[in-house]
């Protein structure tokens, strides 16, 4: 239960650094706004055509009287919606990383040079391209695994009683480890830390991850919440990833974030590691 706390006192310290760093914040606002928008259309494009789509794939219902039709095509178009809305909150956070790499990637190295005791923040040296390409693949690794969670989920959502009680619960625990995964990835890549180091690495820690991705997971349900907490989100999940490394927190860095925040963010020359 310690960890569950210390996880998400993580999600608020990343939060109060960003919010202490103006600039880094406001260009850490950018990628999350233009994944919002293609996700936005996405989700409102299915609401409008979601209904069309269920009646062309069950044409084996279509003789079936009133009111079963109805309800068992309502049904489906609700149950596709809403893991659309599932796989919007898990692949957000991957698909946003990736649109603002550059700018998380310092974001990250600024957080940990602030709190370093001798003010190093640890870098890959690869090419931007080699990011990009690690970050997209290891990402749809990521995606795969959550997409294959939410069909299980899914069939477990049909046992009465667990189906609408603890199905659900286990689904926000679920999508706060991988959405995690993927944002201690942005600091862990720059270490050499590989995928599968990674999740080994969280699961040893699941209390921990679950206390800062839960909350984040349920927050990123509301509109426009999930641009908002990004950037602090990737702030907070630097600082946890320090902790899973055993890597020294110099608290009083952390609270001492004026000058950084006179300092806008610029590209980072490192990339992630091989093992990404």
């Amino acid at each position: 239960m310690r960890d569950l706390g210390a996880g998400f006192r993580y999600l608020l310290k990343g939060q109060r650094w960003v919010a202490r760093h103006g600039r880094s914040y406001g260009f850490g606002l950018l990628p999350g706004l233009i994944t919002l928008v293609l996700y936005a259309a996405a989700l409102v494009a299915l609401a409008l055509w979601g209904e069309d789509a269920v009646t062309w794939a069950t044409p084996f219902a279509d003789d079936w009287s009133r009111p079963w039709l109805g309800l068992f095509r309502g049904f489906l178009t609700a149950v596709l919606f809403a893991l659309a809305l599932l796989l919007a909150v898990v692949t957000f956070t991957a698909v946003t990383l990736l649109i603002g790499q550059p700018f998380y990637e310092n974001l990250s190295e600024q957080v940990d040079r602030d709190v370093s005791p001798d003010g190093h923040a640890p870098e890959s040296g690869l090419p931007l391209w080699r990011e990009l390409w690690i970050s997209a693949r290891d990402s749809l690794r990521i995606v795969v695994r959550a997409a294959l969670w939410g069909v299980l989920l899914f069939g477990c959502g049909f046992i009465p009683v667990v189906g609408q009680t603890a199905v659900p619960v286990i689904g926000f625990f679920v999508t706060g480890f991988f959405l995690t995964e993927e944002l201690t990835a942005v600091a862990l890549q720059r270490r050499s830390v590989d995928l599968r180091t990674r999740l080994t690495l969280l699961r040893s820690r699941k209390t921990l991850v679950w206390g800062f991705g839960t909350p984040l997971a349920v927050a990123f349900l509301v509109p426009f919440v999930a641009v908002f907490l990004m950037p602090g989100a990737v702030a907070g999940a630097t600082l946890m990833a320090r902790d899973l490394l055993g890597e020294e927190i110099d608290e009083g860095g952390e609270e001492d974030g004026d000058q950084a925040a006179t300092t806008s963010p610029q590209p980072p020359s490192g990339s992630p590691s091989p093992g990404r």
